[in-house]
């Protein structure tokens, strides 16, 4: 039975995915409630229908109470079988519609709700650019997608279990008191009205206050994140106190945001209070005023202190259901000013896959500068011909990464273009253009997953034999068999931590290079990519590099020049431009910059077998 409410809505179910989603939070959620619109209307109708059951059930025992004041040996014979069924009614129907009405908004809408709330965030997400990652802490960003998803939910559910309940409850009230007494209405209404006003005070208040106190905890687990993330250099430079400071100014903030919003659900309970006690004295005083002069039986007495009675008691609740209603709403606000932002980086209209041919790529009048006018790339232009193996080098901030970076597109080109075999890589899709380029970075950051799911990362589809091989090849087997994690797992199902943290960077290097070997991609580019290995491994895998070059276009950013002297061809950059280029021989009977680089380092002669390495300082 639970499963058929569970199934009534697929979370998952195919959308449009727009580059900008909706920004309001109403919009947003209007947006999103697409396959759940035919639940919510009879998630309404049931809440309807439970609420005005209530208020006849307050109407009957009105009822009863002036049936009782006949002759009790006549009772069963005039009101015997109606109260049978009223007992059958109370015992059976009205267990199932409360079970209905439930079942709508616990296991149809709740869980389901908040789900594709999640999956549609972290799928907008994950299409952002790299560069929009960098501009943002990822635990505030992880932090968001977690807490908006939750508070959507619980705004949902509120509309329908307390909002929709209270408000047919009080047109049924006032439908109850108007057939008994047309004045019993007058004070309910007065009541309504003032209520209301305290309602509208509160909604303009709460949901800002809401957003900040939301926005205050994602800052604070922005903060604790990042200390956590880098603990090795907390403990290293033993600044423990200094993070416990810089974590409790947020924290502090957090507090006095969240006594600001508490003071708001007191005296929000002190004016309830208030109104809760005009609501009494009028409707019930008035009863008995009629009472007194003949104008309202015993029942309609009854009916009408046990409706204020039942009102009181509900305010508190419907009060404390709209409020979080708001408080809601400014946590899915807060949250979409990440979720909802619109994608730095977009295909173009009408993208085609990347054709790999022979992998030439040409760069013309590359620039780029981060949108500062100054730095990164200033109207480069190079060549490399399919199979070409090219280095870049140049002093820190020359431009090698951003050349990268741009050739990846993890930033759309600020002025001129790249070519690969003739196809603007802004006209292609990202994922086409990714797929062919194989890359191996110095910082090899792993998936907190097995060794088998970080290998095959470059090639999902590999089989077992191919995954083992391109272990192999990166001299990473041996030591992937002796792993065992603190779960048990051993060799290739054993979990490398956060970032592969578990293992030495020598062997986080290793993984990543076996995941590149794996996805054999036609471009290949390495970026220090021995850096973080020991002299003796990183002559076995200079040989396996060089093989995995093999008929392939290469680009090999190095700081340490022996590295990459034997390419085809060596780019200096300098200050954003092209400074020389040629043969390791070339430049260094040029005497130029990349001799003077080179004469810093020692060891300045090569031998003939390229995975012979020179000592450097």
């Amino acid at each position: 039975m639970m499963r058929f409410f569970e199934k009534l809505v697929d979370p998952y179910a195919p959308y449009t995915e727009p580059d900008q989603p909706p920004r309001r939070v109403r919009d947003y959620l209007w947006w999103l409630s697409g396959p759940f619109r035919a639940v919510f209307a009879w998630a309404a109708l049931t809440a309807i229908i439970v609420a005005g059951v209530e208020v006849w059930l307050i109407y009957y025992m009105g009822h009863l109470v002036d049936a009782l004041s006949g002759d009790p040996a006549t009772f069963w014979q005039t009101q015997g079988l109606q109260v049978l069924a009223v007992a059958a009614f109370i015992l059976i129907l009205r267990p199932l519609l409360q079970f209905l009405d439930v079942a709508l908004l616990n296991n149809a809408i709740l869980p389901n709700f908040g789900t594709a709330f999640r999956w549609r965030a972290h799928k907008h997400v994950l299409r952002q650019s790299v560069g929009w990652f960098e501009n943002d802490f990822a635990g505030r960003i992880a932090g968001r997608i977690m807490q908006a998803p939750p508070a959507a939910g619980e705004a949902v559910f509120q509309i329908f279990d307390a909002i929709a309940f209270a408000l047919a409850y009080v047109v049924g009230a006032a439908i109850l008191l108007a057939d008994s007494d047309g004045r019993l209405v007058l004070p309910l209404l007065a009541w309504v009205g003032l209520f209301l006003l305290l309602v509208r005070w509160v909604m303009r208040r709460v949901a800002p206050a809401s957003k900040y106190s939301a926005d205050m905890r994602t800052r604070i687990s922005g903060r604790v994140v990042d200390t956590y993330t880098n603990i090795q250099s907390v403990k290293l430079f033993a600044h423990q106190d200094q993070e416990l400071d810089y974590a409790k100014e947020v924290i502090e903030e957090g507090r006095q945001a969240f006594f600001k919003e508490m003071r708001l659900y007191t005296i929000m309970d002190l004016m309830l209070m208030t109104l809760n006690g005009l609501l009494i004295v009028g409707v019930v005083g008035w009863a008995l005023y009629l009472w007194t002069v003949g104008s309202a039986s015993v029942g309609i007495v009854a009916a009408a202190t046990a409706l204020t009675l039942r009102l009181n008691a509900m305010t508190g609740w419907i009060m404390w259901a709209i409020s979080s209603f708001f408080q809601q709403l400014g946590v899915v606000d807060e949250g979409l000013e990440t979720i909802a932002q619109p994608l730095a980086l977009r295909d173009a209209k009408g993208a085609q896959n990347l054709h790999m041919n022979s992998g030439r790529i040409e760069v013309q009048s590359l620039s780029h500068h981060y949108g500062k006018g100054q730095g990164g790339l200033d109207h480069v232009s190079l060549q490399i011909e399919a199979g070409d193996k090219v280095g870049i080098v140049g002093r820190s901030g020359a431009g090698k990464s951003t050349l990268i970076k741009l050739l990846l597109r993890f930033y759309d080109i600020e002025g001129g273009r790249i070519l690969i075999d003739g196809q603007d890589i802004a006209q292609v899709t990202q994922d086409s253009l990714r797929r062919q380029i194989g890359m191996v970075t110095q910082d090899s950051s792993l998936m907190h997953r097995s060794v088998r799911d970080n290998i095959l990362y470059g090639r999902p589809d590999a089989t077992e034999e191919q995954m083992i091989t391109a272990a192999e090849r990166a001299e990473a087997h041996e030591f992937i068999l002796a792993l065992q994690d603190a779960e048990g797992r051993t060799g290739y199902d054993a979990h490398v931590g956060e970032r592969g943290v578990k293992l030495s960077g020598g062997q986080r290097q290793r993984i990543a290079l076996a995941r590149v070997i794996l996805k054999d991609a036609p471009i290949l580019v390495l970026d220090e990519a021995t850096s973080a290995l020991d002299s003796e491994v990183e002559a076995a895998i200079q040989s396996t590099l060089y093989q995995l070059m093999d008929g392939k276009t290469v680009i090999a950013i190095a700081h340490r020049l022996s590295t990459i002297a034997q390419m085809d061809r060596i780019i200096v950059l300098d200050q954003g431009r092209i400074h020389e280029q040629g043969s390791h021989d070339a430049l260094l009977a040029q005497g130029g910059l990349y001799a003077s680089l080179w004469a810093r380092q020692s060891g300045g002669f090569l031998a003939s077998d390229p995975t012979t390495k020179d000592s450097e300082c």
